[in-house]
């Protein structure tokens, strides 16, 4: 299956309710509206292919992007690779749930995540600290430095407030997630989301919100899931 074919299935899957609700998220133009389950079958025919996955996130279709990072192969991808994609990612739906998600499943996930969150750019900030959450929410806890995570911790509870919009949102989920999935700084993590405590977001467009992570803890927390780890990221 050739990156025109796979064009042409994307486009028979798509729907105009997934479509006006991508753009009110921030996609833009060229784009069918796919829902991500039904990109499946043709993933299954495809399994992983670099090359194709190169060709079709150079579309900037974003649903040929999405399509793109599950077919990747994160390992045969470098970190200039991986800049090159964060470059064109032009919304958080593609840094955080494309690219971040990929990164995840690399060898040198941590080194470009650091790189990023270090970076002072938006979408890439939102990128590296979400790759860290789909990190932590995977893979087991042995497999992190302690220490390090406790370092990001102090530094989502230094900066967070004075973060971009959608680097907050990531911040914030990192707190979720070291509280929820990584044992050795549950306690931690529960301090720094009670330190914190509600973080106003403010939009270019419309009203600013609050987002809490102790919120959010405390519901996971009720269930009695502290410890999860999901099996696969990406689908």
């Amino acid at each position: 299956m050739n990156a025109e074919m796979v064009m042409q299935g994307l486009e028979t899957l798509g729907k105009d309710r997934l479509k006006k609700m991508y753009v009110s998220n921030g996609a833009q133009e060229p784009l069918f509206g796919v829902a991500t389950g039904e990109m499946k079958p043709m993933v299954k025919q495809i399994r992983i292919n670099q090359e194709l996955a190169e060709q079709l996130y150079a579309t900037g279709n974003y649903d040929a992007m999405y399509f793109a990072g599950i077919i990747a192969d994160p390992n045969g991808m470098t970190v200039a690779d991986y800049d090159r994609w964060i470059d064109a990612a032009y919304f958080y739906m593609i840094s955080d749930f494309v690219v971040a998600v990929t990164l995840s499943e690399a060898d040198i996930a941590q080194e470009v995540a650091d790189q990023w969150i270090a970076s002072g750019d938006e979408l890439r900030m939102s990128a590296g600290w979400s790759c860290y959450c789909w990190l932590i929410g995977n893979r087991p806890d042995r497999e992190f430095s302690a220490d390090k995570l406790s370092g990001l911790l102090d530094l989502v509870k230094e900066t967070i407030h004075g973060a971009p919009e959608r680097a907050q949102y990531s911040m914030n989920n990192f707190l979720y997630t070291v509280a929820t999935s990584y044992m050795p700084l549950h306690e931690k993590a529960i301090e720094t989301a009670k330190a914190v405590g509600p973080v106003e977001v403010k939009k270019e467009k419309g009203k600013s919100k609050h987002i809490e992570a102790m919120v959010n803890i405390e519901k996971f927390m009720a269930k009695g899931k502290i410890g999860f780890k999901r099996k696969h990221v990406r689908c």
